[in-house]
């Protein structure tokens, strides 16, 4: 099932549609790529991705713990401005976030038994000037990026209203940081923090600017829309 925000906003289209033809550029194998949507990849594919998943994971450990310390210098350096409390708040939150997801990244995974690891791309996306192919796992870590990166932004920019700050969503450090939600799992590091970025600024722009252009907001959640520019 296609994911109609992230289509908007990560430009994530389903393979064989005629809105683009670049198959599998992002990794440069052209018209050669091995795994066409419909059925499974085969075991040397599957093989390959084990071995970039756990590669993948055990990056991400380990950058992980190194933004948590990051994060907890942050909160310090914030919570100094007296004028800052709103966005204390923001940073405390955010820093307890990445603390939680410590745990998660750990988590021992059966590669063997993930479903993504067999299953053939149906999807292909941009990102930095190339064309890359993911399948439907990819797709739900780049749309998790994209809700999360909302979310988050939408916070900050009611924490930077409300301290009076200047409006500036690259400020944040979770805005720098875009790992909020990602696990090392399915897509890189590198995507996964560009998408969580585009949902941040506008949530961001939607709470600083006082007005739901690309969201909506019930009972302090705020959600992106679908279909958003």
């Amino acid at each position: 099932m296609k994911h109609n925000y992230v289509v908007a906003v990560a430009a994530l289209v389903l393979l064989g549609s005629t809105t683009a033809s670049a198959q599998g550029r992002g990794r440069g194998r052209g018209d050669d790529h091995p795994d066409r949507p419909g059925r499974e990849v085969s075991q040397q594919e599957q093989q390959r991705r084990i071995a970039e998943e756990q590669r993948r994971q055990a990056d991400y450990q380990r950058a992980l713990d190194a933004q948590v310390r990051a994060a907890q210098a942050r909160s310090a350096q914030i919570q100094a401005n007296q004028r800052a409390r709103a966005q204390y708040q923001a940073q405390q939150r955010y820093a307890q976030l990445l603390q939680a997801q410590q745990q998660q990244a750990r988590a021992q995974r059966d590669y063997a038994r993930d479903p993504y690891v067999t299953t053939a791309p149906s999807y292909r996306y941009r990102y930095n000037g190339l064309t890359r192919t993911t399948n439907q796992y990819g797709a739900d870590a780049l749309n998790t990026a994209v809700r999360n990166g909302y979310s988050v932004g939408y916070q900050q920019g009611q924490a930077d209203r409300s301290d009076g700050a200047s409006s500036n969503y690259q400020r944040s450090f979770a805005y720098q940081d875009a790992n909020y939600g990602y696990t090392g799992a399915y897509v890189a590091q590198s995507d996964y923090n560009y998408y969580f970025r585009q949902g941040f600024r506008r949530g961001y722009s939607d709470a600083y600017g006082g007005r739901l252009q690309y969201g909506t907001s019930s009972n302090g959640s705020a959600s992106i829309l679908s279909n958003i520019p």
